[in-house]
């Protein structure tokens, strides 16, 4: 019954039309378009692998800088490909759920920013390290794969909420803090830098470090205090208003006209300081009469 409600929550969530949703299709259909490479490759007569190497030539992020200025779309297109379904399923498996706690805590609207940042973000550090290190001159290398992009969310989450604890299938009773979880992550991608799949770990590293600075600009932003925009209400001269001015008497002199307009926008910029500082409700209504009628 539990696995019913959870395949029927999923389901839902396929056909929400979320952009977490439609990236996790869109890399799952790309994946399955790969499946048919090698009908291709025999209907056509080609070699074994042709249809499959020309299509991530075209799509995979090279470490070649040349290459990148020829094929810059790659930069994002790298992020839509897998090498096979172990590869595909792990990344999924954890954008959807990082996705899901990102959309929660951060809104969509930020997780799309951290998200795609976070990729291209992998993939500029990726760049860099082979073009200013050794190792780049001694081998030329691609990469694809989701895992920068979803290592950006994962590190804005921890970021954000770093004492969210989260439980893993199959072991309820064992839950882990957010923070503890990504920095093994981030452990992990540093250590296997040097045995195997270096720039895809070093790729992991860019998309957390975006992730992180991403939470911290917005932090630093929403925490910086407001400039009140302070509105300028002018009392204009006119004969109406100095007519108005002197209708319990005489009509003013030009220097008192002049010093009772002065007194007037004296009390509105008094009240509108007010208004920045306590809100429009806090007015009493002899202010918020007279702030109406020199208006």
């Amino acid at each position: 019954m539990q696995k019913q409600q959870v395949g029927s929550q999923f389901t839902q969530f396929l056909k929400s039309g979320s952009l977490l949703s439609i990236l996790i299709i869109v890399n799952v259909a790309l994946w399955l378009l790969s499946l048919l490479f090698p009908l291709v490759d025999y209907l056509y007569a080609f070699q074994p692998g042709r249809t499959r190497q020309g299509w991530y030539d075209l799509f995979s992020l090279s470490s070649q800088w040349e290459l990148l200025v020829r094929r810059p779309w790659t930069l994002l297109t790298y992020m839509f490909l897998h090498e096979g379904f172990w590869h595909l399923l792990f990344n999924m498996v954890m954008l959807y759920f990082g996705g899901l706690m990102c959309c929660r805590y951060l809104n969509a609207k930020r997780f799309a920013w951290i998200y795609f940042l976070g990729g291209i973000g992998g993939g500029l550090l990726y760049l860099l390290v082979y073009n200013l290190f050794p190792v780049g001159q001694l081998q030329v290398s691609t990469m694809v794969g989701a895992s920068a992009a979803v290592m950006g969310v994962l590190l804005a989450v921890a970021a954000y909420v770093p004492n969210q604890e989260v439980g893993f299938w199959m072991i309820r009773t064992f839950t882990v803090k957010m923070k503890y979880l990504v920095l093994a992550f981030v452990v992990i991608d540093l250590l296997s830098i040097p045995i195997s799949n270096a720039g895809g770990h070093i790729a992991h590293l860019g998309g957390a470090l975006i992730g992180f600075l991403f939470v911290m600009a917005m932090r630093w932003q929403l925490q910086r205090p407001a400039r009140p925009k302070r509105q300028r209400i002018k009392v204009k001269k006119t004969a109406n208003y100095k007519a108005a001015a002197g209708r319990q008497g005489r009509p003013l002199s030009d220097e008192e006209f002049n010093r009772r307009r002065a007194d007037d926008q004296k009390r509105i910029d008094a009240i509108l300081d007010k208004i920045s500082k306590s809100g429009y409700d806090h007015l009493s209504k002899e202010e918020k009469d007279f702030l109406f009628r020199k208006s």
